[in-house]
């Protein structure tokens, strides 16, 4: 099963995280910067401190996850509060069999059933691409009805080994766009996202999905509903 694994951790310890991600053939990875929220009545509980926050984003298969949360716990000592925290969320579809290859690395693909999680109404579609290109994809997702979505700005590490995929170097600054859609929807929408903005134009998307197990506060109007609006 290939998964979303997602890394907080204090800025200091990227360097190692990647690292040890690395070594296991999870060496693409993507990063965002920002800040904790807890209070400071929390934060002296749980034994954390208030420094400045990296989330780290890699793909890996479930094999892969077990070797690195065993070193997680022996070298970083993952489990003592304030170190980080790792979690994963299975993939429901890939926009691609090369991308898969490059967002894996050097792990090692066996197809497998689905996940249980494979009917849930909603998914998360993840667009990752070139810096500056973000209206151009969502000009792609809303010519297949997607409505809005939200973006990050994130740094790619590994993105020489996409020469290897594609021919070409992938730029490393990359905008994260996450768009949470109705599951029936999301063949046409990463279909147009990867026709219209994929690895051979500028922006240079690579996309998946996650399955949504569930959602509140979130409208999301049936296709027939915005015919009769």
């Amino acid at each position: 099963m290939i998964c979303f694994m997602i890394t907080i951790t204090g800025r200091g310890r990227v360097k190692a995280f990647s690292k040890l991600y690395a070594e296991h053939g999870a060496d693409v990875c993507f990063i965002c910067y920002g800040h904790g929220t807890a209070s400071s009545d929390i934060l002296d509980a749980f034994g954390l401190d208030d420094s400045e926050k990296a989330v780290m984003f890699s793909c890996i298969n479930d094999r892969t996850f077990i070797q690195i949360k065993r070193e997680l716990q022996s070298r970083f000592h993952i489990d003592v509060p304030g170190t980080g925290v790792v979690f994963t969320v299975p993939l429901s579809a890939v926009g691609g069999k090369k991308q898969l290859s490059f967002l894996l690395g050097e792990q090692e693909y066996v197809r497998s059933e689905e996940s249980v999680m494979k009917n849930t109404e909603n998914e998360l579609i993840i667009v990752i691409a070139n810096q500056g290109y973000t209206e151009m994809i969502m000009d792609a997702a809303r010519s297949a009805g997607v409505r809005g979505g939200t973006v990050l700005h994130a740094k790619g590490t590994g993105m020489q080994g996409a020469e290897k995929f594609f021919g070409f170097v992938l730029a490393d600054e990359k905008e994260m766009i996450y768009m949470v859609i109705k599951s029936s929807m999301r063949e046409q929408i990463m279909r147009a996202i990867m026709d219209q903005t994929g690895i051979r134009s500028k922006a240079q998307a690579i996309c998946f999905s996650l399955p949504v197990s569930a959602t509140a506060g979130l409208r999301l109007a049936e296709p027939e509903q915005e015919k009769n609006e």
